[in-house]
């Protein structure tokens, strides 16, 4: 038994192993759950390789970190936290961000987390 949902929503399952890895200017990710899914899923949903961010901020959507393998630390609003395996991070709309080292994590943006609402603080 289904309860009911928004009429646009689907279910979907899909496997890391058969999305392709992007690479960016601060590691690699794999969009498990992205923009093409906007209005169909409750989340985003990325894994993603990270060497460092560039501090930024998002003004409509909040992420959740889960990190899934190596250590480093993560800026928010100027505090630092440790960060390491099984560590999650849940990050407020408007609060700067940015992850130090080298870590696997996997990124949940709610709601989906658009170009257009990432913003840098050195542009």
């Amino acid at each position: 038994m289904s309860l009911p949902l928004e009429e646009t929503w689907i279910t979907l399952v899909r496997h890391a192993a058969e999305v392709p890895r992007h690479l960016t200017t601060s590691g690699a990710f794999q969009r498990l759950i992205d923009e093409e899914d906007a209005g169909r899923v409750a989340a985003f949903a990325h894994v993603v390789d990270l060497r460092s961010q560039r501090e930024h901020y998002h003004r409509r959507s909040a992420e959740l970190y889960y990190v899934l393998d190596g250590e480093g630390q993560i800026m928010l609003d100027g505090q630092t936290q440790t960060l390491r395996p099984g560590s999650i991070v849940h990050v407020p709309p408007g609060v700067i961000h940015a992850v130090r080292g080298t870590l696997r994590v996997l990124v949940v943006g709610i709601p989906e987390i658009s170009v257009d609402d990432t913003h840098y603080l050195d542009e």
